[in-house]
């Protein structure tokens, strides 16, 4: 990056930081698509001149509100929830809640813009969003989780709707949560839409709804290997995480004839060389899914090395799939995969590298998929239940598997058009150039707005 081009994108981040104090994901996040669109902004002056990329970090709307809840003792607890409504150029905000002690605005502000690029690749018309709230559900009965689920829908159902906004799950959201939110919405607005997605298959969800992230990721790792004539055939894969997108990242590369030998918690992670196949993944999913477990018994009934307080990414690996949360690799982590053969990473979680660790990446020129392409399936896969639930119909498994392998093989010819380097294809910058170009010329179409 030239020094003229270095100095705008710090000018620019100046400014956002001066309206952002604090929010150091959003930065981060705002940071790398600013770095990766400031050259090509100074090549199409349009969008400079309409402030179109300010626009974008800003975000059109921000809800904060109370969310009070009886617990099961008949004391009164109170959270904070949130929903921000980043950008609708192309469609109703679409996006998750993630329900977590760790939830503040600065990191829905980073996954809200995040989304608004990620739901601009699949080529579906859905702008970005994310919501959420400081709760926790690990440790709640079902009727503790059902009392917030109904607290927090009761002052969220104001603010969105089919056409509108159309939240989705994330961390701490799932199957549960969907279906105490959903039927508080039916109940409060007495109708029947898909205002939600997720939703249970007797009620209006799709088929790979639950799969689709992890699946999306290593289609798209797939798609990155096969540009270089490879394939996840035969390749060892290391994951983090052990929750659906880690579950069915798993279940796929299976399919496909890799090899993963790694999942992880918050707690530590377990190394099982053999690998992790159909067997010891249904129990993975009991422990998860059902007993809400650490991974640790997966050490203890099958006799595998268990790291406490780490995460996998000094096990050798042909591929990594980080599959948890924000920033868990770091740059030691990067160098480490790098300097270890890793030939490809796929982003199953939302901006699971640091800035550092991805620089390392781009540096090193291994195929480097970022979370705004390559973890598109499960929005896609929501875009595709919005669809489903307008014609008041739903499709097979296979219709909805062969459709979102689609999008996301349209995902990466986008990310190479817009990101290929000579012989390299840079797929940080080509997701953020495709994205931009895609909601700018609807910004720019749509007047000052």
């Amino acid at each position: 990056m030239s020094k003229d081009v270095s100095a705008k994108v710090n000018a620019f981040m100046d400014k956002v930081i001066e309206k952002n104090p604090g929010e150091d994901e959003f930065h981060q996040a705002v940071r790398e698509v600013a770095e990766s669109l400031m050259p090509f902004l100074e090549e199409n002056p349009k969008y400079q001149e309409a402030k179109i990329l300010e626009r974008i970090a800003e975000p059109e709307r921000v809800l904060m509100f109370r969310v009070p809840w009886m617990d099961d003792k008949g004391e009164i607890q109170i959270n904070r929830g949130y929903r921000i409504e980043m950008n609708s150029a192309i469609g109703p905000y679409k996006g998750g809640l993630r329900f977590h002690p760790t939830v503040n605005l600065g990191i829905l502000k980073f996954l809200a813009f995040e989304q608004v690029f990620k739901n601009a690749l699949t080529t579906l018309p859905m702008g970005g969003g994310k919501g959420g709230a400081d709760f926790d559900p690990k440790g709640k009965s079902d009727n503790e989780v059902m009392r917030f689920c109904q607290s927090f829908m009761a002052e969220l159902q104001r603010h969105i709707g089919p056409d509108t906004d159309v939240p989705a799950g994330d961390i701490g959201v799932g199957g549960r949560e969907i279906g105490f939110l959903f039927g508080q919405y039916r109940r409060l607005r007495n109708e029947f839409t898909g205002v939600l997605t997720g939703k249970g298959l007797t009620w209006g969800g799709s088929l790979i709804r639950t799969e689709a992230t992890g699946y999306g990721c290593v289609y798209f790792v797939e798609e990155m290997l096969n540009s270089k004539g490879d394939s996840i055939k035969g390749k060892i894969c290391t994951v983090s995480g052990s929750g659906n997108v880690a579950q069915y990242t798993v279940e796929k590369v299976n399919q496909l004839g890799g090899k993963c030998v790694t999942l992880s918690d918050s707690s530590g992670y377990i190394y099982d060389p053999a690998g992790i196949d159909a067997e010891k993944l249904a129990f993975v999913m009991e422990l998860k899914n059902v007993r809400r477990g650490r991974i640790e018994e997966y050490a203890d009934k099958y006799g595998v090395k268990y790291v406490n307080g780490k995460c996998p990414w000094e096990i050798k690996c042909d591929v990594a799939f980080p599959s948890a949360t924000q920033n868990e690799i770091s740059e030691e982590d990067a160098k480490t995969l790098v300097k270890n053969g890793c030939k490809a990473v796929g982003e199953g979680a939302n901006m699971p590298t640091t800035f550092e660790g991805t620089q390392v990446f781009l540096n090193s020129k291994i195929l480097f998929g970022p979370g705004k392409a390559a973890n598109a399936g499960g929005v896609a896969t929501s875009g595709l239940e919005m669809c489903q639930n307008s014609m008041r119909m739903s499709w097979t498994r296979e219709e909805v598997d062969a459709k979102l392998h689609g999008i996301i093989k349209a995902i990466h010819s986008q990310c190479m058009q817009y990101g290929r380097e000579g012989n390299w294809v840079n797929y940080v910058k080509g997701a953020n150039i495709a994205g931009f170009i895609k909601v700018a010329d609807a910004m720019l179409d749509q007047g000052l707005v």
